[in-house]
C-alpha cells in the first residue's frame, strides 16, 4: 500500500493505493457498455401552422450529419440526423411517416435543448 497526497480544485486529499503484480491482474477486455438507446424527439410544444410534425433538439449539441432534405419521403424511425452531444453519436429519429418540408439546421450546427431541427409534414 502506498499513500499519497493529491490537491483537487485546492482541497487536499491523502489517497491509499494497493500495488498489484502483474500475475494477479486477470486478462480480460474491459468490459464494453451497451449504446444508449435512441433518443426520441419529445413531442413538439405546438404544432407548426402547416400542420407538421416538428422534431426538436433533445439535449444541447454539434449537428454531425443530416441525412435528409427538403422534400424526402420518410418513415417513423428513419434516422434524420445524427446530434453529438458529449461526446457521444445521437440519432435522431422521425416521429412520424411523411415529407420533410423543413430542415433547419446544418452539418456543424451547435443547437441547444428544444431548437427545431426539422418538421416533418
Amino acid at each position: 500500500m502506498k499513500k499519497y497526497n493529491v490537491t483537487v480544485n485546492g482541497t487536499a486529499y491523502e489517497i491509499t493505493l494497493e500495488a498489484v503484480d502483474a500475475s494477479d491482474v486477470k486478462a480480460s477486455a474491459p468490459a464494453a457498455t451497451p449504446a444508449p438507446a435512441p433518443a426520441a424527439a419529445p413531442a413538439p410544444a405546438a404544432k407548426p401552422a402547416a400542420g407538421g410534425e416538428t422534431v426538436s433538439s433533445p439535449m444541447p449539441g454539434t449537428i454531425l450529419s443530416v441525412n435528409v432534405t427538403n422534400g424526402a419521403t420518410v418513415k417513423k424511425g428513419d434516422v434524420l440526423m445524427v446530434l453529438e452531444a458529449m461526446k457521444m453519436e445521437n440519432e435522431i429519429m422521425s416521429p412520424c411517416d411523411g415529407t420533410v418540408t423543413s430542415v433547419n439546421v446544418s452539418k456543424g450546427a451547435a443547437v441547444e435543448t428544444g431548437a427545431v431541427l426539422c418538421v416533418i409534414g
